[in-house]
């Protein structure tokens, strides 16, 4: 028991600790008790600390503020140091201290104190299942979930709601839906959190049908319920859909997210959908919704998708924070309309400005080189892939390689860089060198392309109709009838090209050959207007 002197000693320091805005702060007042030797007489002042610790770290790790690599460590070795100190810690202390390493995304120490807490036979409560939940859920560990299941389950927590979504939301990220679903059938108490992860549960399984049957019986939603389905729903291809549930988002009176935003956009880009896209970016700048790295990424992707590559970059330029996905998106968007030189310029920005590198960045940057014919900065590029960024190549590298030599009509060197290769080449590889061989009538390397390509992907109709054109431009025709014989008879597939335009709030489709579209005379009219005015030209 505390002597009435010590317990209003303890009072007056909980309140400082309590007052602690910073960690500096808070490290002050620790070394003050123990010089003054005031930590011996109030010792309960350990939990205190390690209590704001944990809050500080919180408000740190928060998605207005950062906490380094080295600053995480530091502080867990502060923390870690502070809990040891604490004479027989009491689940109240093993909650924080697991607590800290899952907001500082440490999960499996959490779980060694979870572990620890339970050899020594220290009895969790309903605040230590869900930390444990989250550790499961940052490691994905479904075997641990399970176990720590069936304890939750014997000290009767899995009745408490907090618990039951912690559990829910680690068998949703874990992919085991079946066990999601189970503990949502079972729950007693649900929120809109419940709803929510089981919905993003189906999402991530591509149930998309059940995560909208849930939705639509929710007895209440909120922003991440409208934001998880429309993502869903564009992850799936399902653009129409993920636009038609925004919409209905925007006219429910509901604020979108950045996660609904970028969803809606990316369903834009993929349809050409500008002018909804355009209507959502003038949403973004009316209700001043801060354009993060996350959200900035989408507006560059969707308009240099929609071929207006000048607001791509205005948006790129005057964004305050650009990480590796929004460089990416810049360089695959100027990648994408043939600004090899410019996209190499971002390229070496991006390098000065200290992001580093992936795989996209090089293969955006690649393809840029490739549609201006930049063959030795190409070269330069790939080579040090590997021996300067540490980046290791990928067959989609090889492949954009492939296409480059070949264009360049450097054949020879294309097949020379896929005999070094440290994997067999696959159909992109080869459809490359088929590519060159077709434009600059190498014969002998065609036939050998060809043959691969047809062995990868016997099904695919395209390189029987560039070996058909391969030997047409040098009057094989004998081989030209064989050629579309071996077609007939092997029944591969025709993939016909397609193109869309919306008109007027109306998407018109057409695919090569057809006849389908009801003003198709009209419109051949025009073209064959076309034809012959250029032809008088």
């Amino acid at each position: 028991m505390l002597t009435r002197n010590q317990s209003i000693l303890y009072l007056t320091i909980n309140n400082l600790v309590k007052q602690c805005k910073t960690i500096n702060q808070l490290h002050q007042l620790h070394a003050h008790t123990i010089t003054t030797e005031l930590l011996f007489l109030t010792p309960h002042v350990l939990t205190k600390i390690l209590y704001t610790i944990t809050n500080l770290a919180s408000i740190s790790t928060s998605p207005t503020s950062s906490l380094s690599s080295s600053s995480s460590t530091s502080l867990l070795s502060y923390a870690l140091s502070v809990f040891t100190s604490i004479p027989n810690p009491s689940t109240f202390c093993y909650n924080a201290i697991i607590r800290l390493h899952i907001i500082l995304s440490s999960p499996f120490p959490a779980l060694r104190f979870f572990s620890h807490m339970r050899r020594i036979s220290l009895p969790p409560d309903f605040h230590t299942f869900p930390f444990a939940f989250k550790a499961c859920a940052q490691t994905r560990a479904l075997s641990v979930a399970e176990m720590l299941h069936c304890q939750a389950f014997k000290f009767g927590f899995t009745s408490d709601l907090f618990v039951s979504n912690s559990l829910l939301r680690a068998y949703s990220i874990s992919g085991n839906v079946k066990q999601a679903y189970t503990v949502f059938d079972e729950s007693s108490h649900r929120d809109v959190v419940t709803y929510n992860s089981l919905i993003d549960s189906f999402v991530k399984a591509g149930e998309i049908i059940r995560a909208r049957e849930l939705f639509d019986c929710m007895p209440s939603r909120d922003a991440v319920s409208w934001g998880t389905l429309i993502a869903g729903y564009s992850q799936v291809n399902q653009c129409n859909e993920a636009i038609e549930l925004f919409n209905q988002m925007i006219v429910s009176d509901f604020r979108p997210d950045n996660i609904s935003l970028v969803a809606a956009l990316s369903a834009c880009a993929r349809l050409g959908e500008l002018e909804q896209g355009k209507a959502i970016h003038n949403y973004i700048k009316t209700n001043r919704i801060r354009v993060d790295s996350f959200l900035s990424t989408g507006l560059v992707d969707f308009y240099a998708k929609c071929g207006f590559i000048e607001i791509a970059m205005e948006i790129f330029e005057s964004s305050l924070e650009k990480n590796v996905f929004t460089w990416n998106a810049m360089l695959t968007g100027l990648a994408m309309h043939g600004h090899g030189q410019v996209t190499l310029d971002y390229f070496s920005r991006m390098i000065d400005s200290g992001v580093k590198p992936d795989g996209i960045s090089f293969l955006g940057v690649l393809v840029g080189c490739s549609h201006a014919g930049l063959v030795n900065e190409a070269r330069k590029i790939f080579n040090e892939m590997e021996t300067i960024h540490g980046i290791p190549r990928e067959l989609k590298h090889y492949g954009c390689m492939a296409d480059l030599l070949g264009r360049a009509g450097l054949i020879g060197e294309a097949m020379e860089m896929i005999k070094k290769m440290p994997m067999g080449g696959d159909v992109f590889v080869w459809s490359g060198v088929l590519g060159g061989c077709r434009i600059h009538g190498n014969v002998e390397i065609a036939e050998k392309a060809a043959e691969h390509v047809m062995e990868l992907k016997p099904e695919d109709g395209g390189v029987y109709s560039v070996m058909a054109s391969v030997y047409a431009n040098v009057g094989r025709w004998e081989d030209v009838v064989k050629i579309r014989k071996s077609m007939d008879c092997k029944r591969v597939k025709r993939n016909a090209g397609w193109s869309s335009i919306k008109l007027n709030g109306i998407a018109h489709e057409f695919v090569a050959g057809d006849d389908l579209h009801p003003q198709t005379q009209e419109i051949y009219l025009v073209l064959n207007g076309i034809t012959e005015h250029q032809l008088q030209a």
